[in-house]
């Protein structure tokens, strides 16, 4: 049966709609311009809109309904790895709210609490054991998913943009120390996965929307040319007699120095590690120049996220990286 994959993002919905499984078939993949302009609402008049964008789309292309997966934007959601002294699964869920209190800036009677154990530590090792967090307000959850549920959309999933990356990016324990950046309209999300394991997260409110409205404002050009100008011409000086670049040149380097802030934070908190590869996701992975001048700042190995790797289907020509999100979701064993 088919499932329906959604990452509705402030500039675009992508949906995936296929067979789910670790191996998953594609019947259909899609990015729309959104013309609202949110991923989350932020009064009742939007979400009426974003309803109203989700019904349209799921009834133009003859999407399901009945199997719907939601990823929560990271703005909606409070993460946190935290390290505690090793406790049993029965200590754990008894301690988990007073731990919660600590680390969620969320009120105990508006928090709506998953934890995960990531790590413990082998019988006899002392070494804490380290602890997944994901709390997000139970209004605002049960509105955004109202929004689905109005379109005639059914959640049977709903879970954090940067659980469906990671899953979608399939880092094993042999792998390398890896920073994961995913590149959004609104935001750049950060993960840091070390022999498998996250190791802690973290969002920066500049994502490539930032890009657009700089050569919007510094060239005078509409919000929809400007775009285009943003990813034909990219970071590459040989274009448009490097303006484009050149504007988008500081933005970038924020990107970047918050890259390698948390690199340094890495190798800080672990004496003798470091990260050893960049793994870039997202729409803005994709822009014209970005691995070779991230390749060359931070002095390692970039690479693009291979979201369909494992699947089969009617695979898109283009744009894999904006399709991250949707992979991770549709790849998940329910």
């Amino acid at each position: 049966m088919s499932a329906l994959a959604i990452d509705l993002g402030s500039y675009s919905v992508k949906v995936i709609s296929g067979k789910p499984g670790n191996k998953f078939t594609v019947d259909k993949a899609l990015e729309i311009l959104n013309t609202v302009g949110y991923s989350v609402p932020p009064d009742e008049a939007k979400a009426s809109q974003l309803q109203q964008l989700l019904a349209t789309l799921a009834t133009y292309y003859s999407l399901p309904r009945n199997d719907v997966r939601i990823s929560l934007p990271e703005s909606m959601v409070a993460t946190k790895v935290i390290a505690i002294p090793p406790l049993s699964d029965a200590e754990l869920a008894s301690a988990i709210q007073w731990q919660a209190e600590r680390h969620i800036p969320i009120s105990p009677e508006d928090l709506s609490l998953e934890y995960q154990v990531l790590s413990r530590p082998k019988k006899g090792q002392d070494a804490p054991m380290k602890v997944l967090l994901i709390g997000v307000r139970k209004s605002q959850l049960e509105k955004y998913l109202d929004m689905y549920v109005n379109a005639g959309l059914e959640p049977t999933l709903v879970e954090t943009h940067n659980l469906s990356i990671l899953r979608s990016v399939n880092l094993t324990p042999s792998d390398p120390n890896t920073l994961v950046a995913h590149l959004g309209a609104a935001e750049m999300q950060i993960s840091v996965v070390t022999t498998g394991e996250l190791n802690f997260v973290i969002s920066h409110s500049s994502g490539t929307g930032l890009l657009t409205k700089a050569v919007m404002e510094t060239v005078g050009l509409a919000a929809d040319q400007a775009e285009q100008y943003v990813r034909a011409y990219g970071l590459d000086e040989q274009q448009f007699e490097g303006k484009v670049r050149a504007i988008l040149l500081p933005l970038v380097q924020d990107w970047i120095s918050v890259m390698r802030r948390s690199i340094q934070f890495y190798a800080n908190e672990n004496p003798g590690q470091n990260i050893q590869r960049v793994i870039l996701s997202g729409g803005g992975a994709a822009l014209n120049g970005l691995v070779p001048l991230i390749t060359q700042e931070l002095g390692t190995e970039v690479l693009l996220v291979a979201p369909f790797a494992m699947a089969s289907g009617n695979i898109p020509s283009v744009s894999h990286p904006a399709y991250t999100v949707c992979a991770g979701l549709l790849s998940r064993e329910v």
